[in-house]
């Protein structure tokens, strides 16, 4: 590896440094060769501005502006002229610098913060201003562009206001808050344009939620005592329920003093939710820690711009340079979007002067401003802040189209969510004071008073409302049903409620006649909504279904019932049994009836599956396989019999139980004393509604002496609502007690407060979601649990409990034989398989032995067939040879003759 020395880099760093300057010499002698070829002299133009110098803001955006002014009169031969008029944040003022500009300046154009109705008030005291191209930075809503004809050199280059307020009601609707309180600065822009209040209202009704109250605080300049004022207006928001306060216009300056006195009077505590928008969030990297400190657990939104750049890291080194120099007084601070939305508006208003030599149209001019900012083309999408410690850190993004993400990425490939469901997005907020979880948003009473909630102390059923003191502590505990389900109900509200529980030593009705008097908040306890009767109360909607059941004795009598022996066991059981029992028996059978003579028939399997039951089978098992799949079974029979003769006898000896009165007609009729709970509204239901005479109404204040009196025959009846019914029979029911005739509907088990009270109907909301959880049904069924049977001995509960025997108890049993039956089964399957792949073979062979002979027989009889064949052919042809060489012989010997008698006649003839 090559080593670089100090000296080398030295050396090229000094070598590019040179370069560089080299570089911008030339650039800057190019320069003015060319503006010296194209004109004697640079061309002035002016332009102004209008901003409030008096806020921090309009610093930023001064500063802004005369770097984008400095930086286009380095680079180009035209100049650039800036005029600044300070509004110091007054319409009047504002008016006027147009108009000072406009007639005096003759400036090419005007940029800053001036409203519409600014602009129009302008046009209409001097006509040459619509001539003048104006660059405001407010934000256009519905009305001004409804206007923005009749001001057609008027442009508003802010990002629209109601996606400002979308944002604010997406974080609204992600922590579901129903009411807000919407406080505004009643500045220039918001004054003369209510638009933005209309589209809040619209955004928030879009999530469910709606404007609950209206803080309309006036800009600081028109207040002679700022803080006094705002403090005020601050304890009236106190003292209503609210605690969601959304600041949706305000400038940085009357935000600290808002939040300093809200810090002041409490409104920055738990429970409490803040949210500031773009205005001020932009800037919180201006504030000074002690304004900080105020802000804690706030959450925010501001306009997301590329801060890396390289671009925008020089402008941040001039920024910072430039505005140090002139606001000392200033700590150090960073540039906001604001400040970076001038510089690109001066910038497009140069270009724009200097493309047509000081003429320009507005059209022109946006298009400028438009191709220098490629933001305004799409929809701008915004950083949620969470202030805490001394800055603030981002939780997520959000845009108009995509909803909530973490960062952009996610942003990109999220699908958009137009639902109103929570995305969790924002599930890591740190709230003011420090709290854990989303705050309610509300506080129920005005003047945070702690409700006085009264519960009846002397209830006969402690299940639900259990008051006890400690006489070594003095303190008194409240529990139950009742006060369980009160407080999950109350943890259920959108805002927190402060009660606390009072002890009542009446009766219910006496305590619901306090409710009515107010001198009681709210009633809980263990009664049925009776609405016939408490009409002056409200209730809320039932946490628990009631009605009115009578109790009474039980009668003996003897069960007469034919089939009562199938009730030993469930049908599911007996099916069970039979289905193996068979099952079991066919497999012994077929493995036995191979080479066991006596269970070879089907009649003698089904002889045999009866007989095994009672152990008297006298066909022997003679295979080791077919006694291996027995004996389990065996001991399955042997234990099923067992249970079955002993629930069998206990069912027969035991009464079978019937209640002792029907109905309560027979009650009337006999004049007998029945029982009920003094302290109850069912000592009037019997008189009023049932008919049951006064004297014959025993009052009974204890749970513990229904049995007593029942069994002192001093009541032949008592009457319980049903939730208590549930209750006295679940702890007494194997006393001999049970429930007859039918219920009388009441309704169901509520909460009661006076008359016109609006927590009845949010209890009553959040009553039906703590039930759709199905959190009450479990409550019930814990009391149920722990009260069951307390009273009742082993042996009496497990008489009173006795039900038909299912097959769990014998599933274990039932798989080991069932497992057995089946391996055997297949093992005998597997050995029937192989004997008779034997046979086949043994047979197939003896058959190819067969055909192998018969086969050679054939062969051989053909053989000899075809060689007897073959020799009388060759007799044949031999005798035939003889006698054609017999004839050639004779035709020879003949034709020899001829020809010798032939010789002799030539001779002859020649001899002659």
């Amino acid at each position: 590896m090559v080593r670089t020395s100090p000296m080398s880099l030295t050396i090229l760093f000094f070598v590019l440094q040179l370069f560089a300057w080299s570089s911008r010499v030339l650039l800057a002698s190019e320069k003015i060769n060319n503006c010296i070829s194209t004109t004697s002299r640079p061309i002035m133009m002016k332009i102004g501005a209008v901003l409030d110098l008096d806020s921090l803001v309009g610093k930023q955006q001064k500063i802004a502006m005369e770097i984008a002014v400095q930086e286009f009169n380095s680079l180009s031969c035209s100049k650039l002229d800036l005029n600044i008029q300070n509004s110091r944040g007054i319409s009047a003022r504002a008016i006027a610098s147009v108009m000072d500009l406009t007639q005096s300046m003759r400036v090419l154009a005007i940029i800053g913060t001036i409203t519409h109705n600014e602009a129009t008030l302008a046009s209409e005291l001097n006509y040459t201003i619509n001539k003048v191209p104006t660059l405001s930075l407010t934000s256009p809503t519905a009305r001004t562009k409804l206007l923005s004809p009749q001001l057609p050199h008027f442009i508003q280059i802010g990002d629209d206001v109601r996606i400002h307020m979308q944002c604010v009601a997406a974080i609204v609707g992600e922590f579901r808050w129903k009411k807000v309180t919407v406080i505004y600065e009643l500045n220039n822009w918001l004054s003369s344009d209510p638009g933005m209040l209309l589209d809040l209202t619209y955004a928030l009704r879009q999530v469910g939620s709606e404007i609950d109250n209206h803080l309309a605080l006036p800009s600081l300049s028109s207040l002679s005592d700022p803080k006094s004022n705002i403090e005020n207006e601050l304890k009236k928001l106190k003292s209503k329920s609210n605690r969601v306060f959304l600041i949706v216009h305000s400038s940085l300056e009357l935000a600290n003093i808002l939040f300093e006195k809200a810090k002041q009077i409490g409104l920055m505590e738990k429970g409490s939710v803040w949210v500031i928008s773009d205005g001020v969030v932009g800037l919180l990297d201006s504030v000074n820690p002690s304004a900080i400190s105020n802000m804690q657990g706030v959450i925010g939104f501001k306009t997301n711009f590329m801060e890396v750049s390289e671009t925008f890291r020089q402008f941040k080194f001039k920024f910072q340079r430039n505005f140090a120099s002139e606001f000392p007084e200033e700590e150090k601070i960073n540039p906001s979007f604001f400040a970076l939305q001038l510089y690109d508006a001066t910038w497009a208003i140069a270009q724009a002067a200097k493309e047509s030599q000081g003429k320009f149209t507005p059209e022109q001019l946006f298009k400028n401003y438009l191709s220098r900012n490629d933001k305004l083309q799409q929809s701008p999408t915004f950083n949620i802040i969470n202030v805490i410690g001394k800055s603030y850190r981002d939780l997520a993004l959000w845009s108009p189209k995509l909803g909530f993400s973490k960062n952009l990425i996610t942003q990109q490939l999220t699908e958009v969510n137009t639902d109103t469901t929570s995305t969790k997005v924002l599930s890591t907020v740190y709230w003011p004071g420090g709290l854990q979880f989303v705050p309610k948003g509300s506080t129920r009473s005005t003047e945070e008073r702690t409700l006085q909630i009264g519960v009846p102390a002397n209830g006969v059923f402690r299940q639900f409302v259990n008051v006890t003191h400690d006489q070594n502590t003095n303190n008194t505990s409240i529990t139950g049903f009742s006060i369980d389900v009160f407080k999950a109900v109350v943890n259920t509200l959108p805002y927190d409620l402060k009660y606390t529980f009072v002890p009542f030593n009446g009766s219910y009705d006496e305590m619901v006649e306090q409710v009515h008097n107010k001198t009681l908040d709210a009633a809980v306890g263990d009664t049925a909504i009776m609405a016939y009767r408490y009409h002056l109360v409200d209730f809320t909607q039932p946490y628990i279904e009631s009605g009115l059941d009578m109790v009474v004795k039980e009668k003996s009598a003897k069960s007469k019932e034919t089939w009562i022996f199938l009730d030993v066991f469930t049908k599911e059981m007996w099916l069970m049994i039979v289905a193996l029992h068979i099952f079991v028996g066919f497999v012994i059978w077929f493995i036995e009836r191979r080479h066991n003579a006596e269970l070879k028939g089907l009649g003698s399997m089904l002889w045999f599956l009866v007989s095994v039951i009672f152990y008297a089978h006298r066909e022997p098992i003679t295979s080791p396989l077919a006694r291996t799949v027995l004996a389990p079974w065996l001991f399955v029979i042997l234990i099923a019999t067992s249970t079955f003769t002993a629930s069998l006898t206990s069912m027969m000896t035991v009464s079978q139980l019937e209640p002792s009165v029907l109905d309560i007609q027979t009650l009337q009729e006999r004049n007998s004393p029945v029982g009920c709970n003094g302290n109850s509204f069912i000592v009037k239901y019997l008189i009023d509604i049932l008919k049951f005479k006064p004297e014959n109404i025993k009052k009974i204040n204890s749970i513990g002496d229904y049995p007593a009196a029942f069994q002192n025959k001093d009541i032949e009846a008592a009457f319980f609502v049903t939730p208590h019914a549930k209750i006295f029979l679940a702890k007494y029911s194997c006393k001999g007690l049970i429930k007859a005739g039918s219920t009388f509907k009441l309704g169901g088990f509520g909460f009661v407060f006076p008359k016109g009270s609006t927590l009845a109907t949010d209890l009553s909301e959040a009553l039906l979601k703590v039930i759709e959880k199905r959190e009450t049904e479990q409550l019930e069924k814990d009391m149920l649990l722990i009260g069951g049977n307390a009273n009742c001995s082993p042996s009496e509960s497990k008489a009173k409990g006795r039900s038909s025997t299912g097959f769990q108890p014998f599933l274990g049993l039932f798989l080991i034989c069932s497992s057995v039956a089946i391996l055997a089964l297949l093992y005998n399957m597997i050995c029937v398989f192989k004997i008779s792949v034997e046979i086949f073979s043994s047979y197939m062979h003896v058959t190819l032995t067969k055909l192998k002979s018969m086969w050679r027989c054939t062969t051989t009889c053909f053989t000899w067939s075809c060689s007897r064949l073959q020799s009388g052919s060759m007799r044949s042809i031999s005798t035939a040879t003889v006698t054609r060489n017999a004839e050639e012989t004779v035709i020879s010997d003949q034709q020899s003759t001829m020809n010798v008698e032939l010789i002799d006649v030539v001779l002859a003839a020649h001899a002659s």
